[in-house]
């Protein structure tokens, strides 16, 4: 062999060794970051209801490059939105995390709570320290969440900031140790935080509220992405099961929100997509100026789209307005997605993306095409059941409220000649009587009871002793807890508001997809499973092992 040709080989091979150690430095061992994204109010079926019209780097694109979890479903109820976002980020359910609603009863007081409401607090970001919608914190958690503890796996290098228009989408996800969580006021048009996390707002956020944005946004007004009469998922824009907007008369295309935002206020925004697209410029400020991703430890980002939420509600899934929210939501993510692999690194994230809970389609809607639905009238019932106890006992309110689904007593007004278990039985009773009602159970006695056992679990896991309606009220198929027609609710445990999104994309994931049921409850330990970090402290949920390759 002559000296060229033994240049040459050594030439290539010492070019091989080169690159194998390029390669090896540019794999991380760890992701750079982990996202979070949860959208409030989205069904499963939505990733593929408005697909035909979806681009490739959005949705599809979670879809074609991902794992997706057809088949997870939620295991507790009520399916509202404080638990939802609690039990994804701690595996856990209301009856360990103590998150029993957005709004529950401390049995011991009869108080009612707001999920993040903390009167030790104060407001910042809006100038008024007392400001109610500012004193907020994890503080009624009670378990930690994946982000708590990748803060303790990192002896807190970690940096974890949440992000949502709802102060609870932004707060629970990101824990009891997180750097910041930062939510939108109404108000003022500006994401605020409390001093649970800082003592006022960093540099880079009060010049991202002066920029103004909400206003720039809703003088665009709302029209749709496409012609309106491409919109075939939806019914006709002029229908009788929307709501109107405060000072608006009429629900159509296009939406004047130039107009209604000098009455409104920017709280409007909430109620648009361009929600979705100001919550997603609040992302890009964070990842940008906190430098999460930059750091030798895993960062982690909890963002929650709170806007669909508000859409729902007042729309209904069938409407024109959801369907143009997604389509425009699709478009949201493809551009975040493509500024995460820009700022991050194609590769050095992962992320998921899931849901809160579904939605029920209108009960007027469900009627008038000859399928069984109904609205409970809370209030109305509440009404009638103390006037039943007070024919029995000569007491008035014995019973408080009917929120969640449940009886919470008037404790103050049961004097000790009352049987309690009489006075549970009789409510019962009523409820039996009921023909809207399917099953109504005890609560502390649910593992009892002649249900199925798919139901019965998710009320024992939902039901928190100190925080919960000594009794259960399970309502038929899609009725609802609503006073009027108009909108669309969630909060039940059928598989319309149960049955939600989850897939998951980049560092370690291969993609695949599987309709074996999982759960809400499976996500932390999944995270957690991929960080090599301890799960969440009241998780019962296991690690997905389809998604971790196994």
């Amino acid at each position: 062999m002559n000296i060229r040709r033994i240049i040459k080989i050594s030439t290539y091979f010492f070019s091989f060794l080169v690159s194998i150690s390029i390669s090896s430095q540019n794999q991380v061992d760890h992701p750079k970051l982990v996202v979070g994204i949860v959208v409030d109010q989205m069904r499963w079926d939505y990733l593929y209801r408005f697909s035909n019209r979806y681009g490739k780097d959005g949705f599809k694109r979670l879809l074609n490059e991902g794992f997706s979890c057809e088949n997870t479903m939620l295991n507790y109820v009520p399916s509202f939105t404080a638990i939802g976002h609690s039990t994804i980020y701690t595996g856990s359910v209301p009856s360990i995390h103590g998150i029993a609603g957005n709004d529950f009863i401390v049995q011991s007081t009869g108080k009612s709570l707001y999920c993040t409401e903390d009167s030790t607090v104060y407001s910042v970001g809006n100038g008024d320290k007392d400001y109610k919608k500012g004193k907020m914190s994890p503080f009624n958690l009670k378990a930690t969440t994946i982000t708590d503890e990748l803060k303790l796996a990192t002896n807190f290098k970690s940096k974890v900031i949440g992000i949502s228009i709802k102060d609870r989408g932004a707060i629970l996800p990101a824990g009891h140790a997180a750097d910041a969580a930062y939510w939108y006021d109404g108000i003022s048009g500006n994401f605020i935080t409390s001093t649970w996390y800082m003592k006022e707002l960093p540099k880079w956020l009060v010049d991202f509220n002066k920029r103004k944005l909400p206003e720039q946004y809703l003088k665009k007004d709302w029209n749709t992405l496409y012609p309106i009469n491409t919109y075939t998922q939806s019914v006709d824009d002029k229908n009788n099961y929307e709501e109107l907007y405060e000072n608006s008369d009429n629900t159509q295309f296009p939406i004047k929100t130039s107009e209604l935002v000098k009455k409104n206020g920017y709280g409007l925004i909430a109620a648009t997509p361009y929600g979705n697209t100001l919550t997603l410029d609040m992302v890009k400020e964070a990842i940008g100026n906190e430098q999460l991703g930059k750091h030798e430890n895993t960062d982690f980002l909890a963002i929650s789209i709170s806007s669909p939420d508000y859409i729902g509600h007042q729309f209904t899934i069938n409407s024109v307005k959801i369907e143009d929210n997604y389509l425009r939501l699709d478009k949201d993510l493809a551009d975040f997605f493509a500024y995460l692999d820009a700022k991050v690194g194609k590769g050095n994230y992962v992320l998921f993306l899931t849901a809160d809970h579904g939605a029920s389609h209108n009960a007027q809607f469900l009627l008038d095409n000859k399928i069984p639905a109904g609205n409970w009238n809370e209030n109305a019932v509440r009404t009638e059941l103390n006037q039943y106890l007070k024919e029995k006992y000569n007491i008035n309110n014995l019973v408080l409220s009917l929120s969640n689904y449940q009886v919470n007593f008037n404790y103050k007004n049961i004097t000790k000649d009352i049987d309690k278990k009489k006075l549970i039985e009789d409510c019962i009773d009523f409820f039996k009587k009921q023909s809207n009602v399917a099953y109504v159970v005890e609560t502390a006695k649910v593992a009892e009871a002649a249900i199925p056992s798919a139901v019965k679990e998710k009320i024992i896991n939902g039901y928190n002793r100190e925080l919960c309606g000594e009794i259960q009220i399970i309502l038929k198929p899609a009725w609802y807890s609503d006073s009027n027609l108009k909108g669309g609710t969630h909060g039940a445990w059928n598989p319309y508001d149960a049955h939600i999104p989850l897939i998951w994309m980049g560092w370690g994931i291969k993609h695949g997809k599987s309709n074996k049921e999982v759960y809400m409850t499976d996500i932390a330990p999944t995270i957690a499973a991929l960080l090599h970090i301890q799960m969440p402290d009241g998780c019962i949920g296991k690690p997905i092992l389809s998604v971790l390759g196994q």
